[in-house]
C-alpha cells in the first residue's frame, strides 16, 4: 500500500531533499511552502501535491488535513529564523520573537492536532525538525534557540501522550541551505552538509521506525 507524507517547508532546502528521497522510494506526497512559484515546480519534478500557503494560517492548516485523510508521516519541517543578523537578547525585538513562536512552535502543534486522528489510524509517525541551538547557548540564535527548545519539550510529550504514534525530534545540524547562508554567509553554508545526504539519513530513520525520541543527523 502506498504510504502518503505531508512535508512543510518542502520548496527548498532539507523539505525538498527529503521529499525527493521519499518520492524516489514510491510515497504519494502532500507539499506546502509558502513560495508557490518554487512548490510546485518540486511538486512537478516529483508527482506531488502542491498547497502553498502559510502554517501560521489556521485556515491553510485546515486545507493541509482536509488533503490527507490518510496520513502515514507528518514532517513539520518549515522554520523561521527571525532577524537577521542574527540579534542578541538583549535587542531581539519582541514583535519578530512572536513571529518566530508561531511559526516554529504553534504552527507544528496546530498541524499535529489536525492530522493526529490520520495518524493514529495508521500508527504514522511525526517529525519535527529542531537544532542543536535548542541545546547549546550560541550567540544570536537565542531567539531560534528557544522554540526549537520549546519544540523539542512538546514533541517529547506529545511521545509520551501518544503511544501509538512514534514521533522523533531531530536534529539535522547545519546544512548547506539559505537559511544557514542568511545567518552565517554564504562561504559557511557552503561548507556544510548537503540535505540530500542528511535527507537519506532522515528517510532511513523513518524506515527504520525506532522508539520516539530526539535523533541528531549531525
Amino acid at each position: 500500500m502506498t504510504k502518503t507524507a505531508l512535508i512543510t517547508g518542502a520548496s527548498r532546502g532539507l523539505g525538498l531533499a527529503l521529499a525527493r528521497s521519499l518520492a524516489g522510494a514510491g510515497w504519494n506526497l502532500v507539499l506546502t511552502a509558502r513560495g508557490a512559484r518554487d512548490l510546485e515546480r518540486a511538486a512537478a519534478e516529483l508527482g506531488a501535491t502542491a498547497i502553498p500557503g502559510d502554517v501560521t494560517d489556521p485556515a491553510h492548516v485546515a486545507r493541509l488535513a482536509a488533503a490527507v485523510p490518510a496520513l502515514d508521516l507528518l514532517v513539520n519541517n518549515a522554520s523561521d529564523l527571525g532577524p537577521t543578523p542574527l540579534p542578541p537578547l538583549a535587542d531581539h525585538p519582541l514583535g519578530a520573537f512572536k513571529t518566530l513562536l508561531e511559526t516554529n512552535v504553534t504552527a507544528p502543534l496546530a498541524l499535529v492536532q489536525a492530522t493526529l486522528p490520520s495518524l493514529r489510524a495508521s500508527g504514522g509517525a511525526i517529525v519535527n525538525v529542531t537544532s542543536d541551538a535548542a541545546t547549546g547557548a550560541y550567540e544570536g540564535w537565542g531567539g531560534y534557540g528557544a522554540t526549537k527548545a520549546a519544540l523539542e519539550q512538546l514533541s517529547n510529550v506529545l511521545a509520551t501522550e501518544e503511544r501509538g504514534v512514534r514521533v522523533w525530534w531531530v536534529d539535522p545540524g547545519e546544512m548547506n541551505t539559505r537559511m544557514l547562508a542568511d545567518a552565517l554567509g554564504s562561504e559557511e553554508a557552503a561548507s556544510a552538509a548537503d540535505p540530500a545526504k542528511v535527507a537519506a539519513a532522515l528517510h532511513d530513520l523513518v524506515g527504520s521506525r525506532p522508539a520516539s525520541g530526539r535523533v541528531s543527523l549531525q
